[in-house]
């Protein structure tokens, strides 16, 4: 059969029997490896998205709100999926939230707040934003201390606290690791409080933000429901948001994370 050649000619190699057989042979070895590694077992890890259907049975968490802004308190139900469940890809991920009470006064946008949550748990990938969001919610009516001396801005950031502790407890978020050297300054910081407290029941007056105080034999530190113990005297730290912060040697303190103004 002839071929046309419609193009100049810049060169030309003689092909041997020798290169043909070369030829398929590497083609050859070619196939079979595409065919091998298409017979290679796969990993099928799902992952979290808006397509994966609720099962019949959720496991989750009900944590209870105390707040002074509602007259009843609220309770906040998280329920999880389990992904890949038995594999070494297993996952448990937030899939709906639900949130009663008896006060009827917040229903509206309670409503509207776990539909919008609930979604974007489904939705899948990094839903750890929601906790800074909420949390930065403040109320124009002033915040409130919940149990354990934590000043929470408004309810809005409370349910996002409670979010922020079920995220922990699934291995979504994880607290930085406090030093060993801070654990020990605060150790000492309490210590060193709680003595001054016992030996000088009468101690003078110190200046708290441009008011005196006096350590009275009744400062003693008190456990909270949080399993942590502050002076019912502390005030805020603005750091930790925990009512922790006292006067010591002329210096403001806290007692929960170790946050000094004197540095």
């Amino acid at each position: 059969m002839a071929v046309k050649i419609e193009k100049k000619i810049k060169g030309y190699a003689v092909v041997t029997p020798e290169d043909k057989a070369k030829a398929a042979t590497t083609q050859g070895e070619s196939v079979s490896r595409d065919s091998v590694e298409a017979d290679l077992p796969t990993a099928d890890v799902i992952q979290m998205h808006e397509r994966i259907e609720r099962p019949e049975v959720l496991i989750g968490s009900t944590y209870k709100i105390k707040s002074p802004l509602v007259e009843h308190a609220m309770y906040v139900t998280i329920n999880d999926i389990v992904l890949n469940a038995g594999s070494e890809h297993e996952q448990r991920r937030p899939f709906e939230v639900f949130i009663n009470s008896k006060s009827m006064e917040h229903f509206q946008w309670i409503v509207a707040l776990t539909r919008i949550m609930s979604a974007v748990f489904r939705k899948g990938g990094d839903v750890t934003f929601l906790v800074e969001e909420m949390k930065a919610v403040f109320d124009p009516k002033g915040g409130y201390f919940k149990a354990g001396g934590v000043y929470m801005p408004s309810l809005v950031a409370e349910l996002g606290s409670i979010v922020e502790d079920h995220l922990k407890s699934i291995g979504m978020i994880h607290d930085p690791e406090m030093s060993p050297e801070r654990r020990a300054l605060i150790a000492e910081k309490r210590a060193a409080f709680e003595n001054r407290s016992k030996k000088n029941p009468d101690a003078p007056v110190e200046p708290i933000h441009g008011r005196l105080s006096e350590i009275e034999d009744s400062e003693t530190i008190a456990v909270t429901g949080d399993g942590a113990s502050f002076p019912p005297s502390a005030t805020m730290c603005h750091k930790c948001s925990a009512k922790a912060v006292v006067i010591m040697d002329g210096c403001a303190t806290c007692l929960n994370c170790g946050y000094s103004k004197c540095g």
